[in-house]
Parts: structure tokens; sequence; C-alpha cells
């Protein structure tokens, strides 16, 4: 991704920049990577480097859990919220995001997203004007990289599997604001612990009903029906449009222990 560096040297805007884990690789194409270290874990056939091997992966894999537990332990309670990173500055999405950033720092929650832009950074944004701690978990992609600039603690991973158990075992709820498939996943990954009972029943809010009322409708007047789900089910999903019902709904610390 090419992006300037705001350090007023005259060749930033030309600079290349990507995460690479915990390290942060710039400058000419030969420094970047080929591929993610998803990919190369998901492509049997890629490459020969003993890097690139299944065991020394295991102590890679290894490494990132520890990283994130001791980075993370001390969080306190927690609302992780998802969204999009391709939702633009100042629009009423956004705006709606760094209300509930706001929102929830005000509640007493540590907010915690993706750490990207977007959304996430609306989000950011309005926990860190508001003086809550703001948390960003960020991921090694081939695209939309960087950490955005309202983050007290920002953590790097190379593994999305990673990084979502981390959303996981530090939020005490979940808030979804329109995203694509990267969000669908975490709402669904979400809502599958749930479901299933590997977490405690956290609220799962979606946040927009012009945007997430017709998956909601499909959820209840198809899954159910057809029997995929139970009607209960249906119920796991808080559907709104205020971003003060987002943080009611959330309430305060320990009132869903």
């Amino acid at each position: 991704m090419s992006q300037g560096t705001g350090n007023g040297h005259g060749n930033a805007s030309r600079l290349t920049e990507r995460f690479v884990g915990a390290v942060t690789r710039r400058r000419g194409q030969e420094q970047l990577p080929a591929a993610t270290a998803d990919q190369k874990l998901l492509d049997h056939a890629y490459g020969k480097d003993w890097k690139d091997e299944d065991p020394w992966r295991v102590l890679r894999i290894q490494g990132e859990f520890v990283e994130g537990f001791d980075s993370l332990a001390r969080t306190g309670p927690a609302v992780t919220v998802f969204g999009s990173a391709r939702t633009p500055a100042g629009t009423p999405e956004y705006l709606i995001g760094e209300q509930i950033g706001r929102g929830l720092a005000a509640a007493g929650w540590t907010v915690i997203t993706g750490g990207g832009p977007g959304a996430m950074e609306a989000v950011n944004k309005g926990a860190f004007d508001a003086g809550g701690r703001s948390i960003g978990l960020g991921i090694e992609l081939p695209f939309e990289q960087g950490l955005n600039s309202y983050i007290d603690q920002g953590i790097n991973f190379r593994y999305f599997f990673v990084r979502k158990t981390m959303f996981v075992k530090y939020s005490q709820g979940f808030v979804v604001l329109p995203g694509g498939f990267g969000t669908l996943d975490e709402l669904f990954e979400a809502l599958t612990l749930v479901q299933t009972h590997k977490v405690t029943s956290f609220p799962v809010v979606l946040v927009g009903r012009t945007f997430w009322g017709g998956l909601v409708d499909w959820i209840r007047d198809t899954m159910v029906p057809n029997g995929k789900i139970a009607p209960g089910d249906v119920d796991l999903l808080r559907l709104v449009d205020d971003p003060d019902e987002v943080v009611a709904i959330m309430g305060k610390p320990g009132e869903w222990s």
C-alpha cells in the first residue's frame, strides 16, 4: 500500500509500507513479502524455506499467542467493535462510530477494534477523545495497512485466528458496524461462540437497520423455518440505529458478569 508517512521528507508519498507481524517494512518492493503469513500457512505448495515449514510455524504461532496474552492481560472490561476499513471519514457511518466509541468509553469500557482506518478509526477516535482506553489489533494484509492514530495500545498480528482469539478473550460484548466480508466473518464467529456457549452470553449488537435488516430477516425467515437454527437464536442479535442504544445495551462494566 502506498501512503505518505507525514514526516516531511520529499519521497514520503512514494514509500511503500507493510506490517509483517510486529515489524514494519517500507521502501522498495524487494523488502515486502510476496505473501502474508496466513497465505503461506494455507498454501501447501508455498516455498521450501525452513521458516515456512509447519514445525517452525508452530513456534511462531505460539509466540504470537504469548505476545497477545501478555500485552492484553491487564485490559480490563472491554467491548470489541467491528466495522469496515472502507468507511470514509466524516460520513454518517463514521460519525456514528465516533459516538459509539465515546459513549462506551464514558461508560467505563475499554474499546477494542481491528485498529485500521474507516469505522475502526472512528470508534478508536471517539474513545480516545473521551479519555478512555483505545486498543487496536492489526493484521498483516496486502492492503488496508496501518494502525490508526487514535490507539493507546496497538498489536499487529500475522494470523487471523490468533487475532480473533484476542478479540473474543478480552471482550464482554460485540458491536458490529456496517462492513464487508471481514466484518461478516467476525460477526458470525462471535455469534457461533455465543450460540454454542463457548463464551458467556454477551450482547451482539448490529448498528444500522437499513444495512443489516435484510440479513436479520433472512436469518429469521429462512434459517429458522428450515430448522438450521433454533427460533431463540435470532434473539442473540440486537438491531439498533441509535448509538446511545448501543451504550445502553452494553451497560456498565460488571453488569454482565
